[in-house]
C-alpha cells in the first residue's frame, strides 16, 4: 500500500482524512542527518505517477526552462502551467490543505504555504552526461515575500540503477563528505529543510545505458517568516574538495558588490534597471 494511500489515484485528489498522517515520521525527520530530511519509498499511488510518465512533455513550451553550463547541465525544467490538464489537477492538489497538513506534521514548521506560481518547481529533467552541482537554494519568493522552508522531491525512475547517476547528495555544513546518498527511484519521495547549510544536489553524471533521463516532481513550500533583516539570496553552488567542480562567478560577483556598496546605492540601482526595463 503506498503511504498517502488517501490520494486517489486516478484523479490525485487528497482526502481531508490526513489529520494525523506524518505524525509517526516528525522524530526521523528532525533527526536526520546532515540536517532535517525523510526518504519515503512507495509514496504515492503508483498510478499517479504513472500519469506523470505518461504526460511527460518531450519539448519545452513557454514559462518552461533550460540550463546547460557547470553547474547545471542539461536541466529541463517544466512548469505545471503548462502541462496537460490531469497533470496539472495533480500539481494543484500538491498545493491543497490535506497535502500540506501532511508536510506540517513530517516536518513541525507550522504554517507552510504553497507556490501557486511554481518558481523553479514543476517536473525536472536531466539528460544523459548531465548532473545539477552541489548547492543549497534561493530562500526568499519574491512575488510573495515568503521564506522558503522545504523541499519535496518525488522520483519517476523506473528500475534505476545506482551505476546510473544521478543520486541525491546531501552534503555536511563545511562541505567536507557527502553524509546521505539517495537513489532516485520511482516512487521514493524526499523532503528536507532548505537553510542556508542544507547542501545537496546530484553532482554525478546521469549514466543510463539505454540513455533514458532523469525525472523528478519537484515541490517547494514557504512560511510568512521573511523579514528585510534576512539576506536575499539566489541558489548557492558549492565546489566539492578535490573534484573539478567550478564557483558560480556570476553569482560570487555579484554578491560580492552587494556587500561592499552601501543599500542606498544598491536600491538606487536596481530603480534605476527597472525605469531602463532591463
Amino acid at each position: 500500500m503506498p503511504y498517502l494511500f488517501e490520494m486517489d489515484g486516478e484523479t490525485g485528489y487528497v482526502s481531508s482524512d490526513t489529520r494525523n498522517k506524518g505524525l509517526e515520521f516528525t522524530d526521523t525527520y528532525q533527526n536526520g542527518s546532515p540536517f532535517p530530511h525523510i526518504v519515503i519509498d512507495d509514496f504515492l499511488p503508483p498510478e499517479v505517477l504513472d500519469l506523470c510518465l505518461s504526460e511527460f512533455p518531450s519539448k519545452l513550451k513557454e514559462g518552461d526552462e533550460y540550463f546547460d553550463r557547470d553547474q547545471e547541465r542539461y536541466k529541463a525544467q517544466f512548469n505545471p502551467d503548462a502541462l496537460t490538464d490531469p497533470v496539472r489537477r495533480l500539481f494543484y492538489s500538491f498545493n491543497s490543505k490535506p497535502f500540506i497538513r501532511v508536510l506540517e506534521n513530517i516536518t513541525n514548521i507550522k504554517g507552510l504555504i504553497p507556490d501557486p506560481y511554481f518558481l523553479g518547481a514543476g517536473f525536472h529533467e536531466i539528460g544523459q552526461g548531465g548532473h545539477l552541482s552541489v548547492h543549497v537554494d534561493f530562500n526568499h519568493h519574491k512575488v510573495m515575500n515568503l521564506e522558503r522552508r522545504i523541499n519535496v522531491l518525488i522520483y519517476l525512475n523506473k528500475d534505476w540503477e545506482e551505476t546510473y547517476g544521478g543520486r541525491l547528495e546531501l552534503w555536511n555544513k563545511d562541505m567536507s563528505q557527502s553524509i546521505k546518498s539517495v537513489i532516485p527511484v520511482f516512487n521514493r519521495c524526499v523532503i528536507f529543510n532548505t537553510t542556508d547549510m542544507s547542501y545537496h544536489g546530484n553532482p554525478e553524471s546521469v549514466n543510463h545505458p539505454a540513455g533514458v533521463t532523469r525525472k523528478s516532481i519537484a515541490l517547494y513550500y514557504y512560511t510568512s517568516t521573511w523579514s528585510e533583516a534576512k539576506q536575499d539570496k539566489t541558489t548557492q553552488f558549492k565546489v566539492r574538495p578535490g573534484t573539478a567542480d567550478r564557483v558560480d562567478a556570476a553569482v560570487r560577483n555579484r554578491e560580492l558588490v552587494a556587500d561592499l556598496l552601501p543599500p542606498i546605492v544598491l536600491r538606487n540601482a536596481r530603480l534605476l534597471k527597472q525605469r531602463l526595463g532591463r
